[in-house]
């Protein structure tokens, strides 16, 4: 499946929950239920995905977990705040170069659209 093409389908399935939701709720309810979209379009979708860190040769069990892994190309990372850190960005691309995949999206469901909070990131 075609990176642009996995990035679109998961934006209108998160266009669609935020439209549903509205901003405001727990990031853990806009994760479940995005993956409940992502189910429904036939997407294999995994949660809290464990990313692991090596230091020296030694694996390090940091407890970084992705929010959900897309068809095992695309990392989604869900936020619900008003605002827009650049902590989350740097979150994300840390996660890329780790996992050695290149695309992501952060989507942040505290916005009052959710078109507001998109960023696709690729490394």
């Amino acid at each position: 499946m075609e990176r642009d093409s996995l990035s679109a389908r998961v934006i209108g399935a998160a266009i669609e929950v935020h439209r549903v939701l509205g901003p405001g709720l727990l990031e853990s309810v806009y994760s479940k239920c995005l993956r409940i979209e992502l189910d429904a379009l036939g997407l294999r979708t995994q949660r809290e995905v464990s990313v692991p860190i090596r230091y020296r040769g030694t694996r390090v069990d940091a407890a970084y977990r992705i929010d959900l892994l897309i068809e095992k190309t695309l990392i989604v990372e869900v936020k619900s705040t008003a605002r827009d850190d650049p902590v989350f960005r740097a979150q994300l691309l840390t996660y890329l170069k780790l996992t050695g995949l290149r695309t992501g999206l952060l989507l942040n469901f505290g916005r009052p659209t959710l078109r507001e909070g998109i960023i696709r990131m690729v490394r």
